[in-house]
């Protein structure tokens, strides 16, 4: 029988990067998100993995720029609040389905298994670090603006990245 691992928010982070006028990058984070996986032992090989971000969360420290994020734009969070993320791969990478703004494609994004552990109070953790990269056009998000010494306001790569920590359910 498969094993619950949920997430722990207090000690998890999902970033992002991203090209800023193609000199430098803008850096952001979903403050708010969920995910679980379900794993048949603590290798946690194949573990089945759901993750949810509310797009309404996001946060790149200028108030401006995030409402900017959550128009239509970009990721048109009235019609899409959701980013969603599942797969049945964990490995040495995880490979699954990512749908955002309404838009699903395969994603591949590498990981790295940090342990586990049991905190003071008794619980049983898991530990996991992601990092990969995505085309925001391949989702959707294509607004730009050209700049007037040549190229473009927002670069198309996005690097996400992140820290999990997972609780194990009795």
């Amino acid at each position: 029988m498969a094993t619950k691992w949920l997430l722990d928010p207090t000690h998890s982070e999902v970033n992002f990067k991203v090209r800023h006028m193609m000199i430098s990058n803008v850096k952001g984070e979903f403050r708010n998100f969920n995910a679980e996986i379900e794993a048949n032992d603590d290798t946690f090989q194949n573990a089945k993995t759901t993750a949810f971000i509310d797009v309404d969360s996001i946060y790149t420290n200028n108030t401006d720029r995030d409402n900017h994020l959550k128009s239509a734009d970009f990721f048109n969070a009235e019609l899409n609040p959701k980013i969603t993320f599942e797969s049945d791969s964990l490995n040495q990478d995880i490979t699954g389905n990512l749908t955002i703004n309404g838009v699903t494609k395969p994603v591949k994004l590498e990981v790295e298994f940090g342990g586990i552990n049991v905190d003071p109070w008794g619980n049983t953790k898991a530990g996991f670090t992601f990092e990969g990269k995505i085309s925001r056009k391949d989702f959707g998000l294509n607004w730009n603006a050209a700049l007037e010494a040549g190229g473009v306001m927002v670069g198309d790569d996005v690097k996400i990245s992140g820290d999990l920590q997972f609780v194990k359910q009795a």
